[in-house]
């Protein structure tokens, strides 16, 4: 059995997320029935995060193992055509045996993108979050800088999926206005259910003058939901870069986003 990673992008706006739900359409199971499709028989494809509904991916990694002896470089245009136009495989490769999408992954980075004018524009609604004050990205800046390094973050996420620990590690979280289009770009080796969104909220949350930046530590010291910002809407969230390194394969996919 061969052990097949995907490189692949959506556009969200139509899926229940990435994981299978009973009756509900989901990124997972439209890939799935693709390469059942190709490969003739059924796989279980493997992501590397659960978008939640309405979340876009830039860049998303999934893998599946398979008896098939298709090459690889010829999988994404073979898939491709039994794929819906928001779903595009752009790589296949070959991984080790042992080599897991979500297991192997060692940190991650989603871009919130916020569409600030005080006109709204029909060519980003699902696409980003329209937010027609003016926010101050100086001070979206500061509160972002309160989330890098570890921390419990209970106090940034929904009541979802059980998990062990709430503790994660933000590597970074860079703010960058680019005309009327914010980008917040958050990095981390793991996300909590809604955590990217609540993060956005928050930081937006401080530019509104509802909290001052550094309360935001106060915030997650105590794990107040309630203290912390909102969640806000899906469609302006995005997976945009990946880190692998399970020991064998060591790689990266992705780069910094441009216009959606």
């Amino acid at each position: 059995m061969r052990n097949i990673a995907l490189l692949l992008i959506y556009e969200g706006t139509a899926y229940h997320g990435w994981q299978r739900q009973q009756g509900l359409p989901t990124v997972q199971e439209t890939l799935e029935k693709a390469v059942a499709m190709v490969t003739g028989t059924p796989a279980h494809v493997r992501g590397c995060g659960r978008t939640d509904a309405g979340v876009h991916a830039k860049c998303y990694l999934a893998n599946f193992h398979t008896g098939s002896t298709i090459p690889v470089e010829r999988l994404p245009y073979a898939l491709n055509t039994h794929l819906p136009a928001d779903i595009v495989v752009t790589r296949a490769f070959e991984v080790h045996e042992g080599f897991n999408a979500i297991g192997s992954c060692e940190k991650k980075e989603y871009t919130y993108l916020i569409y600030n004018s005080r006109v709204r524009d029909p060519f980003y609604v699902n696409r980003a979050w329209f937010y027609p004050r003016h926010l101050d990205e100086e001070v979206l800046s500061q509160a972002a800088q309160e989330f890098v390094g570890t921390h419990d973050f209970a106090a940034v996420r929904s009541v979802g999926t059980d998990v062990k620990s709430t503790v994660r590690t933000v590597y970074h979280y860079q703010v960058e206005r680019r005309g009327q289009l914010i980008y917040l770009r958050v990095c981390a080796n793991g996300f909590l259910y809604n955590m990217a969104r609540a993060m956005a909220g928050t930081v937006v949350y401080a530019a509104e003058g509802k909290i001052r930046p550094h309360q935001i530590g106060e915030i997650l010291a105590h794990g107040d939901r309630t203290a912390a910002g909102p969640t806000v809407p899906a469609g302006g969230l995005y997976m945009t870069r990946l880190w692998y390194d399970d020991g064998v394969c060591r790689f990266s996919c992705g780069e910094p986003m441009g216009q959606p």
